[in-house]
């Protein structure tokens, strides 16, 4: 996902390792995509 552009890592080289994956500006853009997988999962699982 970091080639594709959708997730940022920072490494800050630290001891112990330190290192922190956020959602770049296009991961973002997923959001509501996530959250409409997430709600029908949960209406999934209620019903099966």
């Amino acid at each position: 996902m970091i080639d594709d552009g959708i997730i940022t890592r920072v490494d800050y080289n630290a001891n112990p390792p330190h290192i922190e994956y956020t959602l770049s500006q296009l991961g973002e853009a997923m959001r509501p995509i996530l959250k409409a997988m997430e709600e029908w999962g949960t209406f999934y699982k209620n019903n099966i």
